[in-house]
């Protein structure tokens, strides 16, 4: 099973990215997929989370509103679209994905068994 992540680059603050997981070896539409960041010498935090079916996407807080998880299912690919960006949104961004997440623990990373290697995102002010 791989993981990878596209997409990152330097922006300035305001502008638009959309980050793409496209996944080999496994079929995502049947897994919780989730986007987290981390930034040097930080742990790993959530960023966003789409459930296999029925419930709403989960959001952080200091992304709702501007970032967008998704995915399609024809490409076995998930999307974060992230708008207005900001200078804190500066940081690596993971794609992860599992087959059996209790939603109580989605923002976890210990929930994911699978990773993508990251992409930079940097947000100059």
């Amino acid at each position: 099973v791989q993981l990878q992540a596209s997409g990152g680059g330097l922006v300035q603050a305001g502008a638009s990215l959309r980050l793409s997981c496209a996944a080999s070896g496994r079929t995502v539409s049947r897994d919780t997929v989730a986007w987290f960041r981390q930034t040097p010498g930080k742990e790993r935090n959530f960023v966003a989370a789409l459930f296999r079916t029925g419930y709403r996407p989960d959001y952080a807080e200091s992304v709702k509103g501007r970032f967008t998880i998704s995915r399609d299912n024809a490409k076995n690919t998930m999307y974060l679209q992230m708008t207005n960006l900001r200078p804190e949104d500066t940081a690596v961004y993971y794609c992860a994905a599992s087959p059996s997440v209790i939603r109580s623990t989605v923002a976890s990373e210990t929930a994911y068994h699978y990773w993508g290697q990251g992409t930079l995102v940097t947000v100059s002010s």
